[in-house]
């Protein structure tokens, strides 16, 4: 996407110095003028930002590897992603600039992936889509004898095993089970990397088989030109039309209710909070509201248990802030082991999200 620089209008306050007198601009702050911003009035670009080098960083890996002959493009989208059966990788957008990178951290309280290495795992994740796409491996009885059908239907929810030897671990929240077509690109991705040492760490899994045809398969095709590229892709995306902050309103989670018997749970977790005592200098010693601590320790709370569940992530996030309110409600504290109670209530979460992936409910009827 060859485009120009991001613009971003006036500082948060100029002073400009005229007849002995200062005036303010009073420009909106960064975070809403780029909430109001068209995404595709932002004029982002892959060539000249970090970006660039760690594409170029995935297509060395490929080359190395033996696909000397497959380089997919790679765009700015709206999230990870290779559309279907299209060998095209689209990267969020706001990974192309700083200032929305920060915005991501701040709305969706994490970035899923904001390192160089992180990057790089989920670009050869999404190339292994690609790849994919571009052989057509799907079609193939060995490709489908190997991972499943292709034709499997695709859902954001799947109940995985967790620690299963059958499948590769790369993404979290086990995402080699979620669908045939992640598994090979969960594979695809192991094979891929220069570190991870495959062979060695998967030599009784079960899962070895995968990797060892993928190895096979890079040395089949990996001269070939590709049957089937993206040239005709077109990556004008329908997001690029919204808002920065219209898109985020479709990243908020729904809401969550859950039976009103769980609030016994929160006590036993949480105390009452007692009444405010008033010090002799007047500062009133507040206890600190359970409500503002679930808040306060939220991504951690919500990361932590995707990534050991599986469990949708915003379907987690929803769940946290409700049971946030029903502390507020309930007017519970953290009492004094901070610490404690965070694990009481990570655990607590967990065994709500465990009972959704086996049963479809947060509660069982």
């Amino acid at each position: 996407m060859e485009r120009g620089p991001l613009p971003y209008g006036a500082a948060l306050l100029s002073m400009v110095e005229k007849r002995g007198e200062f005036s303010e601009s009073h420009a909106p702050a960064p975070r809403e003028t780029l909430l109001k911003q068209r995404i595709g009035d932002l004029e982002l670009k892959l060539k000249g930002t970090r970006l660039e080098r760690i594409v170029e960083r995935l297509y060395e890996e490929l080359q190395k590897a033996g696909l000397s002959a497959f380089r997919p493009p790679v765009y700015l989208s709206d999230e990870w992603g290779c559309p279907d059966r299209v060998p095209v990788v689209g990267v969020p957008f706001y990974l192309a600039d700083a200032n929305l990178l920060k915005l991501e951290d701040e709305v969706m309280e994490g970035i899923e992936a904001e390192s160089d290495d992180q990057i790089m795992k989920y670009l050869r994740h999404e190339a292994g889509h690609a790849f994919n796409y571009a052989y057509r491996l799907f079609e193939t009885p060995e490709w489908t004898a190997m991972f499943g059908p292709f034709s499997r239907p695709y859902t954001e929810e799947y109940t995985p095993s967790p620690f299963s030897r059958s499948f590769v671990r790369h993404l979290p929240a086990w995402y080699a089970q979620k669908h045939p077509d992640e598994d090979f690109a969960e594979t695809f991705a192991v094979w891929l990397d220069p570190e991870s040492k495959w062979q060695k760490v998967y030599a009784e899994w079960r899962c070895l088989p995968k990797l060892l045809y993928i190895d096979e398969l890079s040395k089949r095709l990996g001269s070939q030109p590709p049957p089937v590229n993206g040239d005709n892709y077109d990556m004008q995306e329908d997001f690029l039309a919204s808002t920065v902050g219209e898109h985020y309103d479709r990243q908020k989670p729904g809401k969550i209710e859950i039976p009103p018997l769980f609030d016994s749970a929160l006590r036993d977790i949480f105390p009452a909070a007692s009444v405010t005592v008033e010090a002799p200098d007047g500062k009133k010693d507040a206890e600190e509201s359970a409500a503002e601590f679930l808040k306060k320790h939220r991504r951690t709370i919500v990361s932590r248990v995707f990534y050991w569940t599986g469990l949708n992530d915003r379907m987690i996030r929803a769940l946290a802030m409700h049971l946030e309110q029903r502390c507020e409600a309930l007017n519970l504290a953290v009492g004094k082991d901070r610490n404690e109670r965070l694990i009481e209530v990570i655990a607590f979460i967990t065994a709500l999200c465990m009972n959704r992936l086996h049963t479809g409910e947060f509660i069982s009827r």
